[in-house]
């Protein structure tokens, strides 16, 4: 008895089971109906295509909803991460529609922002200039003087200058720099003579009694300067400028007025520069892929995007994602750009090197 039973399980278990014609019908629609590699991850493909066209059409965002369009430009560099994840998710499906997909927004990445991945510097130059936000809430101005003088800047734009913290950096840099002129909230520094300074309106909204504050509290608030440098090559104008302060608000979005007051502003004030030579340095709060700076970067060129190593980031100072901290030149070549390491200010200064 035993041996039968033995006998006959093994032998159910040499017998195959012959599949049934329900069981063929059902493994063909399973593999008719599985996606081949062009029609899976359609959702990567989507969002592949969407960063593709939305970098390469960001111009075309509007801003008049919550100032989409230049909240999207200034962080524009960074949509780039997004091709990597997509990638990753598309190899895992194995998707080829997805990965086809990434071909546009890399280009358009590439195509936007690749020329700043090589360095494009070539030599020292014949003027060094630096600009810095030093920050009003600074704890250490007398060291960040230091450090700047150490730069070897020739000349040196300060931004965000409190009345008290002025002293201080008049003192620590007297030395290296017996030029130098302060008006408002910002300042010049320089080696060389300094002539024709005075302030720059950039179309501050400081309310309706403006016109009723006595004239040195107008002066206080001052946040654009212009000023001539005499070098053995002829007269230079220099730009100094502070523009306001952009937010993102709920409701009202990426607040921007009176920056792009100030940049159109300070645009007008360049167009009527009578001299050929001009140096732009400051905290524009922007950065120069913003459509609001047109009026600026039609006038004048980057020093990063023409002489840099990278993107050239110098806000905020811990982690830096942004470049709004700019030197713009007109009638000189630039050499070289740079950021000098971090202060007691949160924002990082910012170096170029310029020749005749």
């Amino acid at each position: 008895m035993n041996r039968a039973t033995g006998t006959g399980a093994a032998a159910g278990l040499g017998t195959r089971r012959t599949p049934t014609r329900h069981t063929r019908v059902r493994r063909m629609i399973h593999l008719v109906g599985r996606p081949g590699p062009w029609k899976r991850a359609p959702v990567a493909a989507g969002l592949a295509s969407v960063l593709g066209l939305l970098m390469l059409l960001h111009s075309w965002i509007p801003n008049l909803i919550g100032g989409l369009g230049s909240l999207v430009e200034t962080f524009l560099p960074w949509f780039g991460l997004f091709v990597p994840v997509l990638l990753a998710r598309a190899l895992w499906r194995r998707s080829a529609s997805a990965t086809v997909a990434l071909v546009l927004p890399v280009v358009v990445w590439l195509n936007l922002f690749g020329g700043l991945l090589r360095d494009k510097s070539d030599g020292a130059g014949d003027l060094t200039v630096v600009s810095h936000n030093v920050g009003a809430d600074n704890p250490d101005p007398a060291g960040t003087a230091r450090d700047l003088a150490a730069s070897g800047a020739d000349v040196l734009a300060l931004e965000e200058l409190t009345p008290r913290a002025s002293a201080t950096y008049e003192k620590e840099l007297a030395t290296a720099y017996p030029y130098h002129a302060v008006l408002g909230t910002v300042g010049v520094w320089s080696r060389l003579p300094l002539s024709d300074t005075r302030a720059v309106d950039t179309a501050m909204d400081v309310g309706p009694l403006a016109d009723r504050l006595p004239a040195g509290a107008r002066a206080a608030d001052n946040r654009a300067l212009r000023t001539t440098v005499t070098t053995d090559r002829g007269p230079l104008a220099v730009y100094v400028a502070h523009l306001g302060s952009v937010r993102v608000l709920p409701g009202s979005g990426f607040s921007t007025g009176d920056r792009d007051r100030g940049a159109k502003a300070l645009a007008k004030a360049v167009a009527a520069e009578p001299d050929k030579r001009v140096v732009l340095l400051g905290d524009l709060n922007g950065t120069t892929d913003d459509r609001e700076f047109t009026g600026l970067t039609s006038q004048l060129r980057s020093v990063q995007d023409t002489a840099g190593d990278g993107f050239g980031f110098s806000w905020p100072a811990m982690f830096p994602v942004a470049r709004i901290d700019q030197i713009l030149v007109r009638g000189v070549r630039p050499t070289r750009s740079w950021v000098l390491p971090a202060t007691g200010s949160d924002h990082l200064p910012v170096a170029a090197g310029i020749s005749w």
